[in-house]
């Protein structure tokens, strides 16, 4: 009796790590992008007892950076234990190393990639092949597979191979558009495997380990006599591997009923050109020599799975016989190469074969870029060409340099059954993850196929999200982005206006609108090019307001759950009865560990979304006029770059759009996020004046710096419509005009500054109500914020901005409307930089949440003020950013050595005059000092600019350096994983140097950027990835640890718990002549900030700085700050600035993060043994801060 197949639907990823489980003793891994999760599940799976081929759990082990954990893999493997790592793009070369180690000691492992781009003019954290073809030449053997099912079915080969073979393997797979699509798959039974596993591999693999019994030495160092000769011993082992991988290829056919080989063909038999290429691209180039071949074409395609060794018989032989001319695709760019590596092996392979065939190559799909049949469609129309075009490029237009083929519009593919819809979201409305529960729900209860993919924009929560899925009949091979959807959601209403967002619509589709509007106010919302593309192409129009719908249930901005189920009542792809029972099922799965409540409020979603309309679509809007053309006083490089790419049609863009911007080298101009204006939040704070005691906390907290203080003098109120305030303080404005203004369409209605407010006798100065930028109220403050920003200058020179919490807002924010998640508990520090010194302020920035923020393509939040001054920014990599920024230091004072130089020489020479001479001693003293240096450079450049243009070759030079005249603010930012774990290192070592640098930590205590990941920041009890059972040691005192060199300024803030504090902190580091070390406490989405407090208040990241403050006061979090310079007045350096915590309010604030609460549900019987040992490390730590704060230093060393 035959087999009963199972089907599962999951990304590639999932299908990865089932695999690798069952060959698995030990995991040594470090979270990276895109190829986290299947470390993750590797670790869930090893938490809930699930048993290996070897009837045990995986051992996971974290470490501080991919480098350790290569590390760690090979120290495993010489002990005996097999052993995997998952990793990708900069992680995986930061492995290369001990790959050569790993392969010439001819250790058995695989090393699971989702391939990822490499950073290079920038970073791109999507898929292409450039990461695993910078490892091509460690002596890996390379395995690829081109779609979740083959993921899931050929993942054993590479294990099965390095055990028979002795050459450990790369087993990759296009990080995104596998590792992250979801498909309906055939699962890999683990007792199927378990036949083709020979013992003896095994037995011969522990054989080799190091062992005191049968003592070796391995690592030796060798001389050139010997070591050529020796390294050639090895090929035999290689010349095997083909053969074996093939073998092991027939075995899984067998199991599969799918055939595999090294290179396998699809297309006519008597093919004349085809395709070469590896990967997801070979899915739609299925679809797309299926088409060609319909028409009589004779083309087809061979898929590589084993790229090294690379075997040149298995290519010819794969290859028909009546081929004519080849077309070889690769997924990466190597500048300067005579073309990419599998070109180069496939011309070098057919070099003196009788067939002759003409090949050609080109490059594709870098950085996820979408590879559709229409793009493949356009290589083979090249291949027909009498000259074909060689080292091309495909699905981009290269205007420049002229490599482009000829683009081919887009064919709907996949037959008359499938059917495709698009979801368009909002980062953190829940559209992603309820639509990963859709396609399970259809996969796990009928017999259709299905798949799912997602696209974002850089942004953190709050960003643009759009959701692909296609149901079918048969299997689905289109591995590319819905163009051609029959059903569309638009999940927020402001989009409608943002993106073309019916843009390949199907004739008699359906469209679904979230909108607060009804009936002839929708109409008038609605922009004409939708209301005519409606018209033209029949579209059946539903609406519904979810986000009233969530408010009501308690879900807030969720709506996922309700557009979700109003999506299975409209479209009916499986009934309506089995899609709302699949729906809680999928909700208990899914926020079980929320709490009932959460599960309640999902339950009732479901329920409600069968509120929707339907609305009636006027024949007559078919002929409406196009709509106004809003392009404003914007400059050419924010129409030219930043609004196409804003508008999700970047894809559109030429190469000249971006030589001509002077964009080349990844430099980007500032403060284009000021051009956005999304207005995507659904609630947002309105000032009343009457209870505003002007004290700036609004300001002050403000993630995203759209609410803001503004000063206006007497001929700037004179054209101010809108109430003001008679300013009362400080001194030096008093008289003035005061505001307090809200951005309507920057704010991302956090709320932090409404909680915050103090308002007068009770009653609160800002107000959330709902969002509708429809109504006039809104278009009013929307206009109110434009002018104020034109017409009001900054009255920051006015005032001491540093000297307190309120001053410090009559600055302007040099950092504003960054892609940070609504409440974002780390921008409100960043911000904070900006305004005291972002005027002189280079940032040296590790990778992670910050950077991404920071400066992701096409929204630069770091802006200038009106002298055209502000903060400079950089980001190197995840692992360098402390060194990175101590470079940018060690220029800064080479420079400013240089302009000592050349104005001492200037000084001795007879052409200077006495007020040169004056001007420039004035700056040799104050060079150091900010102010001085300030006003010392006002006074020179002057001077140096006559003298340079009378011909003085110094002060010609001089010139083309003034601009390092003012001291400048060195900043180096990062995360916890950055400080902690990977970049602590380099952190430790910038800060031992002596360097006047200045460190910024945000310590959210996790990984944020890769999804939550367990650092060494993580507190003991947490929950989080790779601590799936609660971490179970103590959090690391980096703050402690660095006083120890007693030299470095180093304090611990929580703006939310003391806001002068944290004023006070930085203000000092940067003044501090030498380095500084702030680590600043930022609640996270990643926390799961929960429930309600004595007072019926809710806890979220809608009062994320109430959260500081409840750390501090609980004692989870304390105040510190370490300043040498105490020291030399016989003082204590160490000053404990919080009060002593309330630790009976310790146990609640743990049980309102669900990092630890769920530890309950997890582990049920150690969570409140976990508890008490969390709290008693804190305990612990505030108890060495009470002897610190209490040493003697009043003799003076």
């Amino acid at each position: 009796m035959a087999k009963e197949k199972k089907f599962i639907t999951c990304d590639g990823n999932t299908a990865a790590a089932h695999v690798s489980y069952m060959f698995t003793e030990v995991a040594a891994i470090y979270p990276i992008t895109p190829s986290s999760p299947m470390a993750e599940h590797v670790d869930e799976w090893a938490a809930k007892g699930r048993k290996n081929l070897f009837g045990q759990t995986v051992s996971v082990q974290e470490m501080e950076s991919e480098g350790g954990a290569a590390g760690a893999v090979h120290g495993s493997l010489q002990a005996g234990a097999l052993t995997s790592t998952y990793t990708a793009s900069q992680g995986l070369l930061l492995m290369i190393p001990n790959m050569y180690k790993i392969a010439g000691e001819l250790l058995p492992c695989v090393f699971n990639v989702s391939a990822r781009t490499l950073a290079s003019h920038s970073l791109c954290i999507f898929g292409d092949h450039q990461d695993v073809m910078a490892c091509r030449q460690t002596g890996f053997a390379m395995f690829c597979s081109g779609s979740v099912q083959e993921v899931m079915d050929l993942s054993a080969v590479p294990y099965l191979s390095t055990l028979e073979s002795s050459v450990p393997f790369i087993n990759f797979f296009d990080g995104f558009r596998t590792s992250h699509e979801y498909h309906k798959i055939e699962e890999m039974d683990m007792e199927d495997i378990r036949p083709l596993v020979n013992p003896e591999w095994i037995k011969r693999f522990r054989d080799r380990a190091l062992s005191p019994e049968r003592p070796v030495t391995r690592g030796t160092a060798e001389n050139p006599e010997t070591f050529f000769t020796h390294r050639e011993a090895c090929n035999a082992y290689y010349d095997k591997v083909p053969e074996i991988v093939e073998k092991h290829l027939a075995e899984i056919s067998k199991i599969t009923g799918r055939e595999y080989h090294l290179f396998n063909y699809y297309g006519a038999k008597d093919a004349e050109n085809i395709l070469v290429l590896m990967g997801s691209a070979t899915e739609p180039a299925r679809e797309a020599i299926d088409y060609l071949t319909k028409q009589g074409k004779k083309v087809g395609m061979v898929a590589v799975h084993l790229y090294r060794p690379f075997s040149v018989e298995a290519i010819r032989k794969a290859i028909p016989d009546t081929v004519k001319r080849i077309a070889v695709l690769d997924r990466t760019k190597e500048p300067g190469a005579e073309g990419e590596p599998l070109y180069l092996d496939v011309k070098s392979a057919l070099y003196d074969d009788p067939r002759k065939p003409l090949i050609v190559g080109g490059r594709y799909g870098l950085g996820s870029s979408d590879t559709t049949p229409a793009k493949i469609i356009s290589v083979f129309n090249n291949l027909e060409l009498p000259e074909p075009k060689n080292h091309f490029t495909v699905g981009i237009v290269d205007d420049v340099t002229f490599t482009s083929l000829p683009e081919v519009e887009e064919i709907p593919m996949g037959g008359d059954s499938l059917f495709e819809a698009k979801f368009y979201g909002l980062g953190s409305d829940g559209t992603v993850g309820a639509n990963k529960n859709s396609v399970q729900i259809i996969g796990n209860n009928t017999n259709k196929y299905c798949q799912a993919y997602f696209s974002y924009d850089s942004k953190k929560s709050g960003g643009f999200t759009c959701s692909h899925l296609r149901f079918g009949d048969e299997p689905i091979h289109s591995a590319y982005q819905v163009n051609t959807p029959n059903f569309v959601a638009c999940h927020v209403q402001a989009y409608l206006h943002m993106y073309d967002v019916t843009r390949g619509l199907r004739d008699n589709g359906t469209f679904l609108l979230n909108t607060i509007f009804d009936g002839e106010e929708l109409v008038k919302f609605i922009p004409n090019h939708v209301k005519k593309y409606f018209a033209q192409h029949n579209i059946t129009v539903y609406y519904i307001n979810a986000s009233k719908i969530g408010r009501e249930i308690g879900l807030g901005n969720r709506t996922n759950t309700i557009l979700q189920s109003a999506f299975f009542r409209i479209t009916k792809v499986i009934p309506e009865d089995l899609a709302v029972e699949q729906m809680k099922a999928f909700i208990v799965k899914s926020y079980g560990k929320k709490g009932e409540d959460i599960v309640k409020m999902n339950y009732a979603a479901v329920d409600r979304g069968g509120e929707y309309k339907q609305l009636t679509v006027d024949p007559a809007w078919a002929n409406l006029p196009e709509d106004d053309d809003e392009q404003g006083d914007a400059p050419a490089f924010v129409k030219e770059l930043v609004r196409p790419i804003n508008a999700q049609a970047g894809d559109l863009l030429k190469v000249s759009d971006f030589v001509k911007n002077d964009t080349v080298d990844g430099t980007w101009k500032n403060g284009t996020a000021a051009y956005e204006k999304r207005g995507v939040e659904a609630m947002v704070p309105v000032w009343n004046s009457e209870n505003c005691i002007q004290c700036n906390k609004c300001s002050f907290v403000c993630p995203h710096a759209c609410i803001r203080p503004f000063v206006l003098d007497e001929e700037e109120a004179k054209g101010f419509e809108a109430p003001t305030l008679n300013l009362l303080a400080p001194k030096a404005l008093k008289g003035m005009n005061f505001r307090i203004q809200v951005s309507v369409l920057d704010c991302l209605g956090c709320g932090n500054c409404a909680d915050v407010c103090p308002g007068k006798k009770g009653e609160k100065a800002l107000k959330m109500v709902p969002f509708n930028i429809d109504e006039p109220a809104m278009k009013q403050e929307a206009q109110n914020w434009d002018w104020l920003v034109k017409n009001v200058k900054s009255k920051q020179d006015l005032v001491d901005i540093k000297q307190n919490a309120k001053n410090s807002q009559f600055a302007q924010p040099l950092f504003e409307f960054s892609g940070a998640c609504a409440g974002c508990g780390e921008t409100p520090y960043v911000k904070l930089i900006s305004q005291l010194f972002g005027d002189r302020e280079m940032i040296a920035n590790a990778t992670g949440c910050s950077s991404i923020y920071s400066a992701s393509i096409p929204s630069t939040p770091y802006t200038t003020n009106a002298k055209g001054q502000g903060p400079a920014f950089d980001n190197s990599l995840f692992e360098d950013f402390c060194e990175f920024g101590l470079g940018m230091a060690l220029a800064n004072k080479k420079m400013k050595s240089r302009i000592t130089m050349l104005l001492q020489h200037k000084m001795e020479s007879e052409h200077a005059t006495d007020e040169f001479k004056a001007a420039a001693q004035q700056w040799i003293d104050n060079q150091n000092d900010a102010d001085g240096s300030k006003a010392a450079a006002a006074v020179l450049k002057p001077l140096i600019a006559k003298d340079a243009e009378a011909g003085c070759k110094c002060c010609q030079e001089l010139q083309t350096l003034e601009h390092y005249l003012v001291k400048r603010s060195q900043w180096i930012i990062g995360g916890d994983g950055a400080s902690y774990d990977i970049g602590y290192g380099g952190l430790d070592h910038v800060l031992s140097t002596g360097e006047d640098v200045n460190i910024l930590v945000l310590d959210t205590e996790v990984y944020s950027n890769t999804g939550g990941q367990s650092s060494k920041a993580t507190p003991l009890g947490a929950i989080a990835q790779f601590a799936a059972s609660g971490k179970r040691v103590s959090k690391k005192d980096l703050g402690l640890m660095e006083t120890t060199y007693g030299y470095i300024y180093v304090a611990q803030v929580a703006m939310g718990a003391n806001n002068e504090q944290t004023l006070k902190a930085i203000r000092e580091a940067e003044a501090y002549p030498g380095p500084s070390l702030v680590i600043a406490y930022a609640p996270c989405i990643n926390h799961g900030i929960k429930g309600k407090e004595a007072d019926g208040k809710k806890r979220s990241m809608n009062r994320s700085q109430h959260e500081e403050a409840l750390a501090v006061e609980c004692g989870y979090w304390q105040l510190w700050r370490f300043n040498p310079e105490l020291a030399k007045e016989g003082k204590n350096p160490f000053q404990l600035d919080s009060k002593a915590p309330q630790w009976d309010k310790f146990h609640d604030y743990l049980m309102g993060e669900v990092r630890f609460a769920s530890l309950k549900k997890v582990r049920p019987t150690e969570a409140e043994e976990l508890y008490s040992e969390t709290e008693k490390a804190a305990k612990r730590r505030y108890q060495t801060y009470i002897r610190k704060s209490q040493e003697d230093w009043s003799e003076i060393i």
